[in-house]
C-alpha cells in the first residue's frame, strides 16, 4: 500500500529505539524476548519503551504515546500507580524473595477465592504458561486420563501439548504449531473449532471417556477478540459434566478483568479449574490456578501431583496484586471500566462507518478489537488475508505516528485501564478518524 512508510524512514523517527534493536538483535534472538514483539507483522522498527505514566508510555527517543497494549493485559490501574508503586516499595524495602512462605500470598489466596467462588484453593505461580501446564497436570491425575480438548483460537502459553494449531503470537506469524515439539507431546491434545456444537458432541461421543479436561478462554482474546454465546459455553459445562471430564476456564486474560469474579460471573458458569495471570500480579510476573478443593488435594505436598517453583509466592509481587485488587474494589474498578469501553465505542463506531474499507469493533468490558476482516468480526479463528494484513499494517502506522500506541498484530485486543481518561478516549477515536481517512 502507498501509506506504507519503507522502515527506513520510520527508523529516522525513532534512533534510539533503531540502536538498541540492532544491538538486541546480536544478543537476542530476532532481538525481542517475546515474538509479537518484534513488529514483524506490521513492519518497521519496534519501540523500545523506557517509560510509562498512567495511561501514556514514552520511547526511548522521549515520545509519548497512548497505551492501548497495557503490557498485554496486566495494568489495569494503568502503569505506575501511585497505590500499586507504594506497596510494591514496601514490599522490597523487606526483601526482594525468601524461597519460604509470607504472610502476603495467603491474603492475595483469601482475595481470589473470595472473588472467584469456583475456586475455594488457588497455587501461585509466575506465569499464565505455568498456571495452565500445572493445572493441566492436577485434572489428569484427579481424572487418571491423558486427552484434553483444547479450541483453534484459544491460547494457553507455550507448554509444548499445547501448541497445537494455537492462536496469538504463532497466529501472527501464520503457523499453526511451532518447531521443536515432538508429535508424542500432542498426541494426547484434540483441537476443535470454536462455537461448534457438533463437533464438540462428535468428540465426545468418540472420545469422552478419555477426556481428562476441556480447557477454553471462555472469552477468546488471542486470536482477535471472539466472544463466545452463553449456550456454547453451557454446553462444555454439560458436556464435561457427563463424562467425567473437568472444565478449565483460562482467564489469565478476563479474570479480575471482565468483573470481579472474571468470565465465569459474566456467564454465569462455573468451572472445575481457572487459571489466572496478568491482573492479579498488578504489572509483576505472577500466574495462578485454583479449583475445588477436592481437586486440588492431589498436588504435593498433600497429593502425588508435583508441582514447584523458586519464585512462587513473591513477595514484592503479591504486593502488587494486593494492592491492584483493593484498587479496584475501593475505586468500583470494574463499573468504571465498563463504562469507559462503553464511552470509547461510542466515540469510535462514528469514526469507523467512514473507513473506506471494512473495520469492524468488538468490544467486551474494558477489551476491544479492531478486526480487519472483511467478511465482518468472526467468532472463530479466521486468518487474515494478505490485503487485510496490510491494511492493518498501514492503520497502525498511521496510529503511531498520531500519538497512538495499538497492539503491533492484527490479531491482537487492546486493553483499556482506569488511567485512560475521557479525554484520552476522545484523542484515540480523533486520531482513528485522521488515520482512516489518510489511507482512504
Amino acid at each position: 500500500m502507498s501509506n506504507l512508510r519503507p522502515n527506513t524512514l520510520r527508523e529516522s523517527r525513532h534512533p534510539r529505539s533503531a540502536e538498541l534493536y540492532q544491538r538486541a538483535c546480536r544478543v537476542i534472538p530476532g532481538g525481542v524476548n517475546s515474538p509479537v514483539r518484534a513488529f514483524r507483522a506490521v513492519g518497521g522498527t519496534p519501540l523500545f519503551i523506557a517509560r510509562g505514566a498512567g495511561a501514556q508510555v514514552f520511547d526511548a527517543d522521549g515520545r509519548a504515546y497512548l497505551d492501548l497494549v497495557g503490557s498485554w493485559g496486566p495494568l489495569i490501574a494503568g502503569h505506575a500507580h501511585p497505590a500499586v508503586l507504594a506497596a510494591v516499595t514496601e514490599a522490597l524495602g523487606r526483601g526482594m524473595t525468601y524461597g519460604a512462605p509470607c504472610a502476603a500470598e495467603v491474603e492475595l489466596a483469601e482475595q481470589v477465592v473470595a472473588c472467584y467462588p469456583a475456586a475455594e484453593q488457588v497455587r501461585f505461580v509466575s506465569s499464565g504458561t505455568e498456571a495452565v501446564m500445572s493445572a493441566i497436570r492436577v485434572a489428569r491425575a484427579f481424572t487418571g486420563r491423558d486427552l484434553i480438548v483444547k479450541f483453534a483460537g484459544c491460547y494457553h502459553g507455550h507448554a509444548d501439548h499445547l501448541l497445537v494449531a494455537a492462536g496469538s503470537g504463532l497466529a501472527t506469524f501464520g503457523r499453526p504449531s511451532s518447531a521443536g515439539v515432538p508429535e508424542a507431546f500432542t498426541a494426547c491434545t484434540r483441537v476443535l473449532p470454536l462455537d461448534d456444537e457438533a463437533a464438540l458432541q462428535e468428540l465426545f461421543q468418540r472420545e469422552g471417556a478419555r477426556i481428562a479436561a476441556l480447557i477454553i478462554e471462555p472469552l477468546p482474546a488471542n486470536h482477535g477478540l471472539l466472544p463466545q454465546r452463553r449456550e456454547f459455553l453451557t454446553r462444555l459445562r454439560q458436556l464435561t459434566s457427563e463424562h467425567g471430564a473437568l472444565l478449565i476456564f483460562d482467564e489469565v486474560i478476563s479474570g479480575f478483568r471482565l468483573a470481579r469474579g472474571g468470565a465465569a460471573q459474566l456467564f454465569g458458569i462455573a468451572p472445575d479449574l481457572a487459571t489466572f495471570g496478568k491482573v492479579i500480579g498488578g504489572g509483576m510476573p505472577v500466574g495462578a490456578f485454583g479449583g475445588a478443593r477436592r481437586i486440588m488435594a492431589r498436588l504435593a505436598p498433600d497429593g502425588d501431583t508435583y508441582q514447584a517453583g523458586t519464585l512462587s509466592g513473591n513477595p514484592v509481587a503479591m504486593a502488587a496484586g494486593l494492592a491492584t485488587l483493593a484498587l479496584l474494589e475501593r475505586e468500583s474498578g470494574w463499573e468504571r471500566l465498563e463504562a469507559r469501553g462503553a464511552e470509547l465505542e461510542a466515540l469510535l463506531r462514528p469514526a469507523l462507518a467512514q473507513a473506506s474499507f471494512p473495520v469492524h469493533l468488538v468490544r467486551v468490558g474494558s477489551l476491544f478489537w479492531l478486526s480487519l476482516h472483511e467478511a465482518g468480526a468472526p467468532r472463530t479463528a479466521l486468518a487474515l488475508s494478505e490485503r487485510e494484513r496490510a491494511r492493518f499494517a498501514a492503520l497502525f502506522h498511521a496510529m503511531l505516528e498520531r500519538g497512538i500506541y495499538l497492539p503491533p498484530s492484527g490479531y491482537e485486543t487492546c486493553f483499556l485501564s482506569l488511567a485512560h481518561s475521557s479525554a484520552d478516549l476522545t484523542r484515540c477515536a480523533q486520531a482513528l478518524r485522521e488515520a482512516l481517512a489518510a489511507l482512504a
